[in-house]
Parts: structure tokens; sequence; C-alpha cells
């Protein structure tokens, strides 16, 4: 069973891809429910929802044009204690290339890379030369508030503008 739902549907503008649900999301059953997470509060600053969203309020996210999913539905926790075999990088690609966003973005280099098959290191922040299907893709800083010394807010505000 999944830790948390995917939030697709067609048309979106941007689906925000994951790892993994925290412990504190599979917990509360919402994505970035972590108390030092910035997601929230980041896409109200960026301008992508009119207002702070609350973790619970993730179902509305496709009113806004956006979504959500991770790639380990099955498992919970750090992206630290994640192993390779957690992540269902062919089921993800399906999922994606069937709801069709505009741009899928990667929240943290662990994500993308995992997709990708590279070490994190050789993962670039920002738009990628590549499609998922339609899809443009986007390498944001984490939100995570363990990856709070590689935050920087320039990277949504580019994605903000592009859509």
């Amino acid at each position: 069973m999944d830790k948390l739902p995917d939030v697709l549907a067609p048309g979106l503008k941007v689906v925000f891809c994951g790892t993994a649900a925290g412990e504190r999301s599979a917990q509360r059953g919402c994505y970035y429910a972590g108390p030092g997470n910035k997601f929230w509060p980041t896409l109200a600053h960026v301008g992508l929802t009119p207002r702070r969203l609350q973790p619970e309020e993730f179902r509305e996210l496709p009113s806004y044009g956006l979504g959500l999913t991770d790639l380990a539905k099955k498992v919970s926790g750090a992206d630290s204690i994640l192993r390779s075999s957690d992540f269902d990088v062919e089921g993800f690609r399906r999922r994606l290339i069937e709801a069709a966003p505009r741009i899928i973005a990667f929240n943290g280099k662990k994500s993308a890379a995992a997709f990708l098959g590279q070490n994190t290191g050789a993962v670039p922040i920002g738009l990628l030369p590549i499609r998922i299907g339609t899809s443009k893709v986007h390498v944001l800083p984490s939100t995570s508030g363990a990856a709070r010394r590689y935050w920087s807010i320039e990277q949504w505000f580019a994605l903000a503008r592009s859509v």
C-alpha cells in the first residue's frame, strides 16, 4: 500500500516529486508535514498558491494546477535510509507520462538522481535538457529541513515564472 496517494490529474502545470514520505508525513497522512519543511510556505511565497496551504490540504493542489508524487511509494523515512530498490522508477515514469504535466519538478537532487540513475553530485539544479514524455524536467533545491544548508529559493521563483 502506498504511504501517500498520488495527486495527479491530466492538464497539471507542475507535478512535484519527492523521494519518499518522511516519517512525520507518513504518520499524518499528508505530504511535506515535517515541522522544518519549507514546501508549503515556499509554494505561497513564489506565487504558485494564493496562500500558505496546510499539509492536510494537499488534495486541493490540482485546483491550482499542481500535483504531487514520490519515487518510493511503499516506504517512508529520511532519504539517508532509502535503498535503490525502494524506488519504482518505471512506475513513476508511467504515471507521469500518463498525467503529462507541463513540468515535473523534483524537490531535491536525491529524487532526480534516483530517477536518472546518477550520483546526486552529478545532478544540476535547474531546468534539465531532458523530458519525461512531453514534460519538461526541473530540479529544485530540497525544501526538507534536513537539507537547509543547501536551501535557495531562486530556482523555485524560476519555476513559478515558467508556469
